[in-house]
């Protein structure tokens, strides 16, 4: 139960439950467009309901480099897994060039079950240009545009100079 701790005394404070048993993803807004150009007409009632059972996972949810070298490239695999039941379609925003960031992926649709990969390329460099002691932190969401939401895939490094 929720209203006793593990000793068998009642709690105190309220138990925030983790977003994925809320049925949240944390990361994600939902897409208001009506009707995506890419994925077709929906005419058929059997077909009505597509919308709401096209889902997709971020495996991991967010993209940490650590500590880059300046002047170097890295890079790391992102999955994206289509855990509804039916195929959805999806593009990637790609970042402004001053970021650093490149996200190379297939274009094309995804089947339920199956997944698709997104190559997330950084170029380590300084964005600031400013003296910071060494160290300087970059972040910046990766916005993916699907049928259903919008998901925002965090990306964070440490550039050393």
């Amino acid at each position: 139960s929720l209203m006793v701790d593990v000793t068998g005394q009642t709690r105190k404070e309220k138990v925030i439950l983790p977003s994925y048993f809320q049925g949240k993803k944390p990361n994600a807004i939902p897409n208001k467009k009506i009707e995506d150009p890419a994925s077709g007409k929906v005419s058929t009632s059997s077909l009505a309901t597509r919308r709401d059972l096209t889902k997709f996972h971020l495996i991991p949810p967010r993209a940490i480099f650590g500590v880059l070298k300046e002047g170097c490239t890295y890079a790391t695999t992102v999955i994206m897994k289509n855990v509804g039941v039916n195929f959805s379609r999806f593009r990637v925003k790609q970042p402004p060039p001053y970021t650093g960031l490149r996200v190379m992926y297939t274009p094309g649709p995804v089947a339920a079950g199956l997944q698709a990969e997104l190559e997330i390329e950084i170029f380590a460099m300084l964005i600031g240009g400013k003296d910071t002691g060494g160290l300087e932190e970059v972040s910046h969401n990766i916005e993916i545009v699907t049928e259903t939401e919008i998901l925002l895939l965090p990306v964070k490094a440490n550039i050393l100079c």
